[in-house]
């Protein structure tokens, strides 16, 4: 196996975490990203779909955290049936997958595509885990090249595909290194499925947030960014304190 993961500084974003954060309450997370899939299993599979009402694809939306607040402008410009058909393609279509998350991503040619990016990506992992894998800009961005992800992987393995379906295919190469490393090596303490993952990622990418903060911005503005539970749990759209997010943890977000 090739050397993707970089152990040691994995290990030391693991223990910089549980400084911040009891255990517990990183399974709790975990456990939220669980019922959250659940949610997207139930109405996501064949038939949920064919079922979705506007209610539910704008609840869908509003689970997504790039596409929380563009919600309504999401529903008002396309119609439900063909945002079903859409997604229908996307989790069902008979093409490869890098072509189906190609084509789900152009067709939203109205949204930034970063957020497209994460719209396909969410739609797919927490319908099947199994299967599809999570590529949130706050994994990696491709425009700004920061990430969970880069911090935790070597810079030799590149991250960056020619197509945005192709770098969907290597964020999940990188995923499944971290996976797999993390419980061979111990420092994804959280919980041992992929969902235990994604919110051990979370948490390396707040942590840098937090390190990017302390440099850059005033006091004032450090006060108002969420801890660290919060704050991931807003990023993996499970956060249920409040009904719009603040704009703090919205500009931390994009650092």
């Amino acid at each position: 196996m090739k050397q993707v993961v970089d152990t040691d500084t994995a290990r030391e974003f693991m223990r910089e975490t549980l400084d911040k954060v009891a255990a517990e309450e990183l399974a709790a997370i975990c456990s939220e990203v669980e019922e959250k899939a659940r949610w997207f299993q139930t109405h996501l599979s064949a038939e949920g779909i064919e079922k979705m009402s506007s209610a539910n694809f704008f609840s869908l939306l509003r689970r997504v955290f790039a596409t929380r607040r563009r919600a309504d402008k999401i529903m008002e410009q396309i119609p439900l049936n063909q945002l079903k058909a859409w997604t229908r393609e996307l989790l069902y279509g008979d093409q490869p997958l890098k072509e189906r998350f190609q084509t789900f991503v152009d067709r939203f040619d109205g949204l930034d595509v970063r957020l497209r990016c994460d719209l396909a990506s969410e739609i797919l992992h927490f319908s099947d885990p199994d299967k599809y894998w999570l590529w949130t800009r706050w994994m990696w961005d491709p425009k700004v090249k920061t990430g969970a992800l880069p911090l935790v992987t070597y810079s030799s393995f590149n991250l960056e595909g020619e197509t945005v379906g192709d770098t969907y295919m290597r964020v999940g190469e990188a995923v499944a290194f971290v996976h797999e490393v993390g419980k061979a090596a111990s420092f994804q303490t959280i919980r041992k499925s992929i969902f235990g993952t994604d919110v051990y990622l979370s948490c390396v990418y707040v942590i840098y947030v937090y390190t990017v903060l302390r440099m850059r911005m005033t006091q004032e503005f450090n006060k108002v960014v969420p801890d660290l539970p919060e704050f991931s749990r807003r990023l993996l759209g499970v956060y249920q304190g409040a009904k719009t997010e603040t704009k703090a943890a919205s500009d931390a977000s994009s650092v």
